[in-house]
């Protein structure tokens, strides 16, 4: 697979990333760690060399999963995890950052983020500057090799950016959902920031396998996401039906045809959860599917069905 540069950082990232939040089992039904392993392992063996994961995802038994998926090959791979936002004082951070090097075997973190901004889940709000010196000094320490932020807004991004080099934003974005796009795109581009989108497929809408009166279960986090509430819902169904004679035409899969059409995006880069083997050797295609700007722009006016009826609000759930 091809590889593009983690904005300026001089590491090379692939298109299609792992995810692994699902691997940390929390919020998520039916997870096995054996068959976690074995898909991440997969999804290396396909040529994805990139894995997201995060020091909350299961308080670290994710990355921990991460670990003994690929440690054998750690010099092959680009570990990104995040630091969660009751975590963001100074001390905190470094702490942080041991446990996530211990959870993932490793002497240094890739790319290291901050999960949320300060504040977010009724954290502590800590200012910006004393969490970035934080990680600019376990950079000049090696510990981590880039900076990268989730969840921030244009707003907050600048003023991170103003206390060292940010290399990535991680919003949610998809066809399905790209509020991201009327935010921080713009700015993204103009400062080589790669954009590394989670929920890239709609946890999991987009790539059709729901039918019309699917109902998750109140412990799937799911449960609670607005594009499976009523009329959007319905207006995702339909958007599918005219989205699959595209995926036909270039003999994949709805999935990867959204993936695509991410990827293609300006910097964006896509995480794809995996369950299993088959499904991370499938995510990996994705990668490999060149659509032409004719059809960039249908799948475009087709996704834009859906997202153009969403409120301004940037997050995808309705968490209470």
């Amino acid at each position: 697979m091809e590889t593009r540069e983690l904005g300026t950082s001089g590491i090379h990232i692939t298109p299609i990333i792992t995810g692994t939040w699902q691997a940390g089992k929390s919020q998520w039904v039916g997870v096995e760690d054996a068959e976690t392993i074995k898909a991440i392992r997969a999804a290396f063996d396909a040529g994805i060399t990139t894995v997201d994961t995060a020091e909350v995802y299961g308080k670290g038994h994710s990355e921990r999963v991460v670990a003994e998926a690929l440690s054998n090959v750690r010099d092959q791979v680009v570990y990104a995890t995040k630091v969660f936002s009751n975590h963001l004082k100074y001390d905190q951070v470094i702490a942080a950052c041991e446990a996530s090097l211990q959870n993932l075997k490793t002497d240094r973190l890739d790319l290291y983020q901050i999960h949320w901004p300060s504040g977010a889940f009724k954290s502590e709000v800590v200012p910006i500057e004393e969490t970035m010196r934080a990680l600019t000094d376990l950079k000049q320490q090696g510990k981590i090799r880039a900076i990268g932020v989730s969840n921030f807004s244009q707003k907050q991004l600048e003023e991170a950016a103003q206390y060292g080099r940010i290399d990535s934003l991680q919003p949610p974005y998809s066809l399905f959902w790209r509020y991201v796009e009327k935010d921080a795109v713009p700015y993204c581009v103009e400062q080589k920031i790669s954009i590394i989108a989670y929920s890239s497929l709609a946890q999991g809408l987009l790539t059709g396998k729901f039918g019309p009166d699917h109902r998750f279960p109140p412990e799937d986090n799911r449960a609670k996401n607005k594009l499976f509430q009523g009329e959007t819902y319905q207006r995702a169904q339909t958007a599918l039906e005219k989205l699959r004679p595209i995926a036909d035409r270039y003999q994949t899969s709805l999935g990867n045809l959204a993936l695509a059409w991410l990827i293609a995006q300006p910097q964006a880069n896509a995480i794809v959860g995996v369950r299993n083997a088959e499904q991370a050797i499938d995510n990996a295609k994705a990668g490999e599917i060149k659509l032409t700007d004719a059809d960039i722009a249908e799948i475009d006016q087709i996704g834009r069905t859906v997202t153009d009826s969403l409120d301004d609000s940037p997050l995808m759930w309705n968490w209470d």
